[in-house]
């Protein structure tokens, strides 16, 4: 429960749930209000001769304030969550109430227009209502968004930011052993795959549209693993091929050593994630990149996008692994 009170806007979500049934409400009580003044059944749905469908007024006035309350509450409640930014809270506040008001203004014009008629194959929607309330539907709405105050509430992000900005503080090093780097292919592989499968591709949309759609999945696919995320802490080395697969976690404690080295990735069989007897690699182009000794003897190899990069690399994973070893040391002693 504790969870659920720091995660939400609690006046956000009385709001939210408040306004949509007392706007119900007191469209009930207005249309029993006129009620003696209404055809029974009432007209709900016209074409172009008149009124085409009927509904007892019960079933009306019941159905439309279950509207009121359902389409309020789908959309206020987006409004609630914290988490979300608060641009977005204020444009679904302004927008679950324009959807609120709307919808008893479509239901208020539909009364209205069957007032003091006996039957109600001669009734039609007042434009008037329609129009006056949509508007000021659409005027509060905006109102809304603009008046609602979206606060900043502290939660566990700000808590892990909070810890991490003490640890820095107290080890002014700890910048240093922390980085993070996308690499890519260049530019020119990118021209040579769209080439080799899009071009293709469009040549067969014609044909064979579900080939042409394999063949410009394939080419995404591989166009995604020709990026790759390097993550360095004190922890040690994590890679991720295409950014979210996680393909080498090596701990500090592991590593022997980290060098700067410019390789050609045909010597590792090509570009991509290769795993050859004790040798791993994750190269998305020649050049620069970064050799890590294992102490179990396997050896990995991954892009390190330019030379001053991979150095920034190599150099934090020594300092890391030295922490790593010295603290091993005096954990034994």
């Amino acid at each position: 429960m504790g969870k659920l009170r720091d995660s939400v806007d609690a006046r956000a979500l009385r709001f939210a749930v408040g306004f949509p049934l007392m706007l119900a409400a007191a469209f009930v009580v207005c249309a029993f209000l006129i009620r003696s003044d209404l055809p029974d059944p009432l007209a709900v749905r016209w074409d172009q001769g008149g009124a085409a469908d009927f509904a007892p007024f019960a079933a009306v006035v019941g159905v439309g304030a279950a509207m009121i309350v359902l389409i309020g509450w789908a959309v206020l409640v987006q409004a609630v969550p914290l988490s979300r930014p608060a641009v977005m809270r204020r444009i679904m506040m302004g927008a679950g109430l324009s959807m609120s008001l709307f919808v008893t203004t479509v239901l208020a014009a539909v009364l209205v227009g069957q007032l003091g008629l006996a039957d109600a194959r001669e009734s039609r929607v007042d434009v008037a209502v329609l129009a006056m309330g949509s508007g000021a539907a659409l005027g509060l709405g905006f109102v809304m968004g603009f008046v609602f105050k979206a606060d900043e509430r502290w939660s566990t992000d700000d808590d892990r930011a909070m810890r991490e900005a003490l640890q820095r503080e107290v080890d002014p090093e700890l910048a240093r052993d922390s980085l993070s780097l996308w690499v890519h292919a260049r530019s020119s592989v990118f021209v040579m795959l769209g080439i080799a499968t899009l071009l293709p591709a469009a040549l067969l949309t014609i044909a064979v549209p579900w080939l042409a759609a394999v063949l410009v999945a394939l080419a995404l696919f591989a166009a995604a693993f020709l990026f790759a995320r390097i993550r360095v802490d004190r922890s040690g080395l994590r890679v991720f091929a295409a950014g979210f697969v996680r393909v080498m976690d090596v701990p500090a404690a592991a590593i022997d050593a980290a060098t700067p080295k410019e390789v050609r990735a045909a010597d590792y069989g090509g570009l991509g994630y290769r795993s050859q007897g004790t040798t791993t690699a994750l190269l998305v182009s020649s050049g620069p990149a970064v050799v890590v000794d294992r102490s179990d003897g396997r050896k990995l190899t991954v892009s390190g996008g330019s030379a001053a990069t991979a150095d920034n690399v190599a150099q934090a994973l020594s300092r890391v692994a030295a922490r790593a070893r010295r603290g091993g040391e005096t954990a034994e002693l």
